[in-house]
């Protein structure tokens, strides 16, 4: 895991980085677990636009990860650990006992012959997944439940993790990436370790081409739009918007709170994010 530079013999290389991708051990995917991306444009059903600036990328196919890890108390073999085009992680390709195949998400030194498992009363081992309840306080975990029986939505980006700090009656307090302090029920799954791919957040696109090949279309100003466009747009000549800056429908771009006023989970965040 590292990053490679060019020598600059264009202006674009000299700003141009990609990953070594030396912990990558298997090129191609394992043919069940993959199915077709359709890309739509930022389009809906009724073909109009709802996501600006998307469209054209690379043609992708989606690796089925398993995030829940509800395969319980069945020891796996990883296989391989192999690249996603569709996140920023490395993930693992496990061999269970009886024959099934399944991808994770590849915790940091996680290698191709070590064993997982999940479920409870076994070792806090990288790459295990288990209860919070099980789960010494100050350990390092990632793929973590929001609520019980639930799909793993948090700390699933490259290179992050979360952290226990304490456990009191049915929750446990636990440390965000975001810096948020949060209660988690204690029967979540979480999984041991830090995420793979630390390097990802130092690569530099250095290119427009490379954000075209990622589906990202360039992005107008809003100060350079009419003002039929955008609140910002028109003026005679340069102007810099003559408002604070904000959303297309006017809504303030700088320090605006998005969050629901009384949300039932209001009440699970110890400190909200910085």
């Amino acid at each position: 895991m590292g990053i490679k530079y060019y020598r600059p013999i264009t202006q674009a290389r000299r700003y141009y980085s990609v990953s070594t991708f030396e912990e990558i051990t298997k090129e191609e995917p394992h043919k069940s677990l993959v199915v077709p991306k359709r890309k739509k444009g930022g389009r809906n059903n009724q073909g109009r636009i709802t996501a600006k600036y998307r469209g054209g990328g690379e043609k992708q196919h989606l690796r089925i990860v398993d995030f829940k890890r509800d395969k319980v108390g069945i020891p796996a073999k990883v296989v391989a650990i192999e690249y996603d085009p569709n996140r920023s992680a490395r993930i693992a390709l496990l061999s269970y006992k009886d024959g099934e195949y399944r991808y994770i998400l590849a915790p940091e030194g996680l290698k191709p012959g070590d064993e997982v498992i999940s479920g409870r009363n076994i070792p806090i081992r990288i790459g295990n997944a288990m209860p919070i309840e099980d789960i010494p306080v100050g350990v390092e975990i990632h793929n973590l439940q929001l609520y019980p029986n639930y799909n793993s939505y948090l700390v699933r980006s490259a290179g992050t993790s979360a952290q226990i700090l304490a456990k009191e009656a049915n929750y446990a307090v636990i440390k965000l990436p975001s810096g948020e302090i949060r209660k988690f029920d204690l029967a979540c799954y979480a999984t041991i370790g830090k995420v793979s791919n630390p390097e990802h957040k130092d690569i530099s696109i250095g290119k427009a081409g490379r954000s075209r090949h990622r589906g990202i279309r360039p992005r107008t100003r809003a100060v350079a739009m009419n003002p039929i466009d955008h609140p910002m747009g028109g003026g005679e000549g340069k102007s810099s918007g003559g408002r604070h800056p904000c959303s297309e429908k006017g809504f303030i771009a700088k320090g605006k709170k998005t969050r629901k006023r009384h949300k039932f989970s209001d009440k699970l965040i110890v400190q909200r994010r910085k």
